[in-house]
């Protein structure tokens, strides 16, 4: 899963996805009901642009949005950080059995 942070990481997932679907900007805006100039505008990194036609462009692209609050973020390194340490104890462990 690519995570996007930035608009510029945004602007990027949708124009690389684009492309490895084969779409040009305008078959793509047309697809949406939007003018090429503004999917041009996405792709260069506007950080201004209506959410029901960003949805409508990442629905298109088949790209699924997923949001994990900053909380969710932490636990997530937490559990990674408490499972790497769990295995280096066991791994610590087993050493003590040869």
């Amino acid at each position: 899963m690519q995570s996007v942070q930035t608009v510029e990481d945004f602007a990027l997932l949708i124009r690389n996805r684009r492309r490895a679907l084969g779409l040009s900007q305008a078959q793509l805006a047309e697809k949406v009901g939007a003018s090429r100039q503004w999917l041009i505008d996405i792709e260069k990194g506007k950080p201004r642009a209506e959410l029901g036609m960003v949805l409508q462009v990442l629905a298109e692209l088949d790209v699924q949005l997923q949001v994990k609050t900053a909380r969710a973020r932490r636990r997530e390194t937490i559990d990674k950080d408490q499972g790497e340490a769990q295995i280096q104890a066991l791994a610590q462990a087993f050493q003590f059995l040869d």
